[in-house]
């Protein structure tokens, strides 16, 4: 079957070990089914995977990707759940220790066929295009978590998204604006502050941008480059929810007196459950919500969205159709 996989590793040029061509067809153990791929999409993720980071050299060839959706062996539209918990393990799938996403210790999602354990795939309705399915199980249910699970945001409240334009920020100003929250957004760059608000961001500002008021939690996915003025943006008693840390995860001043002396609850936050995703196909489906999708890409032509993502051209998610 046809695929896109890592075929070695390169921090420095990651696409040199970016190869489409064949692979051989998954075959499910038991309790897992096969899905044929109608769409997947892209996530930073893969882009680690090329650099090396969460594969060994003894994995490859790996499929890459986390995300998609198309058929089960039974003909249902499903989407599917990247992550795979251990066959044992009960309850929240992302405090399993021995957690691991598609693509990682299973080959992945980017291929005509992916092999899935049949508590991974949720029902995909019918208002929804494979190509926005697609878009959920990481970056958009990520999003999901942070604000609703683990940010305990409800209407009426504020929230602050920093860094404008990636799959997880777009999620969050949709995800908010749908959800009745107050969406405040910042980017470096113009552009995409005018997007954001086309999107859904009430306000937009400047990268470290004083705001009007103070929120109720802030969404980070940045850290390094923003971790002060989110802490800064907070509300007494308010929240950070991480879930990244784009510009890298060591800080210059990790704010220790604000956050004690405000008592500011720091979150961490990792992509989302086999529930949370059901919820969230469930919120979309009745609200008429819809992922934002930046491009879409035949799967022959992978390589031109992995070179869009390092480029840092993106404002939403790229996603590969079949």
């Amino acid at each position: 079957m046809f695929a896109v996989y890592a075929d070695s590793f390169s921090s420095d040029d990651p696409l040199s070990g970016l190869v489409l061509g064949d692979r051989p067809d998954p075959v499910a153990p038991d309790g897992w089914t096969t899905v044929t791929v109608k769409a997947a999409s892209l996530n930073h993720h893969d882009l680690w995977s090329l650099r090396g980071v969460g594969l060994k050299s003894e994995q490859l060839p790996m499929i890459l990707g986390c995300d998609a959706a198309g058929y089960d062996e039974d003909g249902n539209e499903v989407v599917v759940h990247a992550v795979i918990s251990d066959p044992d393990w009960s309850g929240d799938e992302t405090l399993d220790p021995r957690r691991s996403l598609l693509s990682e210790r299973h080959q992945g999602t980017f291929a005509e066929k992916v092999a899935v354990p049949r508590r991974n795939v949720v029902p995909k309705p019918a208002s929804m295009s494979f190509a926005e399915a697609a878009c959920l199980p990481t970056a958009w249910l990520t999003a999901y978590r942070m604000l609703f699970t683990q940010g305990q945001l409800k209407a009426g409240d504020s929230v602050l998204v920093q860094g404008a334009g990636g799959g997880v920020a777009t999620a969050l100003i949709v995800l908010g604006r749908a959800a009745g929250l107050r969406v405040l957004a910042t980017s470096r760059d113009e552009g995409k502050r005018a997007r954001a608000l086309e999107i859904g961001a009430h306000e937009v500002f400047e990268s470290g941008a004083r705001l009007p008021i103070k929120v109720d939690a802030v969404m980070e996915t940045v850290g390094r480059a923003t971790w002060s003025h989110s802490i800064r943006s907070l509300r007494p008693g308010g929240a950070i929810v991480t879930s990244g840390a784009t510009s890298g995860p060591n800080l210059d001043d990790a704010e220790l007196t604000r956050i004690f002396f405000l008592q500011l609850k720091v979150i961490g936050s990792t992509m989302g459950t086999r529930a949370e995703l059901a919820s969230l196909v469930q919120f979309l489906d009745a609200t008429g919500t819809r992922p934002l999708i930046d491009r879409e890409l035949p799967m022959d032509q992978a390589r031109d969205g992995f070179t869009a993502m390092v480029g840092g051209e993106l404002f939403g998610k790229v996603v590969f159709t079949r």
